[in-house]
């Protein structure tokens, strides 16, 4: 495994997102994702990525059972922020007596003493980021938590909250198919010496063309998402399987090298593919190894701009979610 760094910690270049082994895709199978953390660590992947709205907190009691007989060999990051409404609707609360609360919580579930790197999951839009980042930075003065993080941020809010407290990491969507944070976020995160964290690398899934969108179930979180939908099925796996081909010319998996790509957009730039399979886990690690040529990267451009219609990341209600404020 390589290494970047996360405020001075180093941690693996490639991370591991374990929202998938309690919540939204397919059916938890908690034998299969503790398998995976153990492997994780004989992988050398340190770097692992929860939230408190994961299962309900199921996903960080899921980890604690590998986390704590390891915890000096991990840096686990969690996060805080989503909520229920009366009527049961998703909302984000990131008012600092809300954000003690679940602090708390979460350092119950994973049974540590102190969490390496706390986001808020979003930013509040009702809230100054100003006071819910200088209310996460006392639980650092507090010894609760050693780094900060946002995520889905834009750049006015990174330069907000960075003025008040350092901002550690920015955990947003990128990969091949999401790309808007290259124009101002990616140079911003840069400029502030910021760690970029990209979830959802592999686009759920459908890089690694193993995804069958016709066959998703009901329950699957990415049955909602425009992209997933049907029309734009024939687009995405005709794009999924040229990507495939490509992937096999230069003897590596379509993950690896979706990964590969991701990895080489900047040396700040540290990914969490989901997964709670110890196949894909493995597969996933080996994207450190791969070498991307200036052809290959004018290859994978092609196959891109051949098949354009791959549709939103998003619904507009998650939209909703995103923080776009220019100022």
């Amino acid at each position: 495994m390589k290494y970047r760094k996360i405020g001075g910690e180093e941690v693996s270049a490639i991370g591991l997102g374990c929202m998938s082994m309690s919540h939204a895709y397919g059916v938890p199978d908690d034998k299969e994702s503790i398998a995976t953390l153990n492997l994780a660590l004989e992988l050398g992947i340190n770097f692992w990525d929860t939230a408190d709205a994961y299962a309900a907190g199921k996903n960080e009691e899921l980890i604690s059972k590998v986390l704590v007989p390891n915890r000096n060999k991990v840096f686990i990051a969690t996060k805080f922020g989503f909520t229920m409404d009366a009527n049961f609707n998703s909302v984000f609360d990131g008012s600092p007596a809300y954000m003690r609360k679940a602090v708390e919580k979460s350092l119950r579930r994973l049974r540590i003493e102190t969490i390496d790197l706390y986001y808020a999951h979003r930013v509040d839009p009702n809230i100054p980021v100003e006071d819910m980042f200088g209310a996460m930075a006392d639980l650092v003065k507090e010894g609760k938590v050693r780094y900060l993080g946002l995520s889905e941020a834009s750049p006015a809010s990174l330069r907000k909250a960075n003025a008040v407290h350092p901002v550690a990491a920015l955990q947003s969507e990128y990969s091949l198919l999401t790309r808007d944070v290259e124009k101002e976020i990616l140079p911003t995160c840069k400029e502030l010496g910021i760690a970029f964290i990209p979830f959802s690398p592999l686009a759920r899934g459908l890089m690694t063309n193993t995804l069958d969108l016709a066959q998703l179930p009901s329950t699957d979180f990415r049955k909602k998402l425009p992209r997933y939908q049907e029309k734009h099925q024939e687009n995405n796996t005709n794009l999924a399987a040229a990507f495939a081909e490509l992937a096999k010319q230069i003897e590596c998996s379509p993950a690896q090298l979706a990964l590969a790509w991701v990895l080489a957009q900047g040396d700040n730039i540290i990914p969490i593919p989901g997964t709670k399979k110890t196949k894909n886990l493995r597969d996933n690690a080996g994207a450190v190894d791969i070498k991307l040529t200036a052809d290959t990267l004018m290859k994978i451009e092609a196959v891109l701009k051949k098949y354009p219609h791959i549709g939103e990341r998003y619904d507009e209600a998650s939209y909703k979610m995103v923080d776009r404020s220019s100022n």
